[in-house]
């Protein structure tokens, strides 16, 4: 292994992955830290893991544990992945993990740049932009978990540091690779550790790949990962293999827990040509909606590659968290969808499309997944995946601002044929 990925939520995980293969790696998928080894053709691994919500302690150990497990395999460079929207708390976990990691690795600094301008990220003098927008005008500031207020990268990294952020701003960045190292280097000497850095197009993240050549610790988005490969494809390092995926033929269901914008669109059109059922939160939590009750309405219209979801307004998702709890609501959803995605691989259905990324993480920790392969690439971001494990379904794990509006039906298709 060459390079060793930690993603903090499933469907970011299946997004790096499908860059770094894109870009010419061999690379694997994990679920969770890996018992075992890697197999030698693995030149990029990626542990996903699901800490981007839960307390910071448990974050940093998930995430150490999987920065040990790389480094034993071989990497000589970490990636820390985290969403291109920086999802995150005014605790963490992005700042405390990336200090960690500086920690176990002993590096000098590390750049934090979620940028991906295939999807609309973008990054200037510190500020996150969502297709132009400033990050807290995106819809962001109303995600369920991690509502998203402040676009100043560094202001909200910084609540979640011991140090202070530094900045490599936009101008620095254009003047290419060597000046970025510059810039890095003298962050590092000032004694700031995590270096925000800018940029807007795929050129600026090319540039920034190429500066951090030698980093032990890189931090960002998928977009991060365009310039890595080229580093060790210009050491004679790649071997050029391809992706042992393959489609697979069955039933196919979608079932989506985002309630971003784009995904409550993308449910619409879908339900639009399918059938849909719709789960409110309290009816879940009530348990007058059960997993059983969903299953049984998708298999009588299996052959209609119907979708569930959950994907609420939300006003209506915050006025659920009010009666219940944040906790209660989000526990009682991610287990309802895992409980049914189970029971829907069991009976047969052989393609599974997934909106949200804590929708996702719960439907593949209980498929008991291990490790995916790569596909092709749905739209930017994602990617179809095969997985290893007792239920060896095919996957396309959405975030729930990914996509364009008929995403479901493409990636349906792209997963196999009924």
């Amino acid at each position: 292994m060459l390079l060793g990925c930690i993603a903090d939520d499933f469907t970011g995980a299946s997004d790096l992955a499908n860059t770094l293969a894109k870009g010419g790696m061999a690379t694997t998928q994990f679920v969770g830290v890996p018992k075992g080894s890697a197999s030698d053709s693995c030149e990029a691994g990626v542990v996903a893991l699901k800490s981007r919500t839960v307390p910071v302690a448990e974050a940093v150990a998930q995430s150490l544990a999987a920065c040990d497990w790389l480094l034993a395999q071989g990497a000589t460079q970490i990636l820390f992945k985290y969403c291109s929207t920086f999802d995150s708390t005014r605790q963490g976990n992005i700042g405390p993990v990336a200090e960690a990691l500086i920690d176990r690795l002993g590096a000098d600094v590390a750049v934090v740049c979620p940028v991906f301008p295939a999807t609309g990220r973008s990054l200037y003098l510190g500020h996150l932009f969502v297709s132009g927008v400033l990050l807290s005008e995106s819809g962001m500031q109303n995600h369920p978990l991690t509502p998203m207020t402040d676009p100043d990268i560094r202001r909200w990294l910084r609540h979640q540091t011991r140090g202070e952020v530094g900045l490599v701003p936009f101008p620095v960045v254009r003047q290419g690779a060597e000046a970025i190292r510059v810039a890095l280097a003298a962050e590092a000497a000032a004694g700031r550790r995590l270096a925000v850095v800018d940029a807007v197009a795929d050129e600026d993240l090319h540039a920034i790949g190429a500066a951090v050549a030698d980093a032990r610790l890189v931090t960002g988005g998928s977009g991060i990962a365009l310039g890595l490969p080229a580093n060790f494809r210009g050491r004679g390092l790649l071997s050029g293999r391809g992706t042992a995926f393959t489609p697979a033929a069955g039933p196919a269901a979608v079932l989506s827990g985002s309630c971003s914008a784009q995904s409550r669109a993308q449910v619409k059109a879908y339900t639009a040509r399918h059938p849909g059922l719709a789960v409110a939160p309290d009816a879940v939590v009530a348990g007058t909606m059960t997993a059983k009750t969903a299953f049984e309405h998708v298999m009588e219209r299996i052959g209609l590659q119907p979708m569930v979801y959950s994907s609420a307004d939300p006003e209506e998702v915050k006025a659920a968290q009010e009666r219940h709890g944040k906790a209660e609501v989000a526990e009682a959803i991610e287990g309802f969808f895992g409980e049914l995605a189970v029971m829907l691989a069991d009976a047969g259905v052989a393609r599974l499309v997934v909106g949200g990324g804590e929708t996702s993480g719960a439907v593949v920790t209980a498929l008991e997944a291990e490790r995916f392969h790569i596909g092709p690439e749905i739209d930017p971001g994602v990617p179809a995946l095969a997985a290893e494990g007792p239920r060896p379904v095919r996957l396309a794990l959405k975030s729930g601002n990914f996509g364009a509006l008929d995403f479901y039906d493409k990636a349906l298709a792209a997963l196999g044929a009924p």
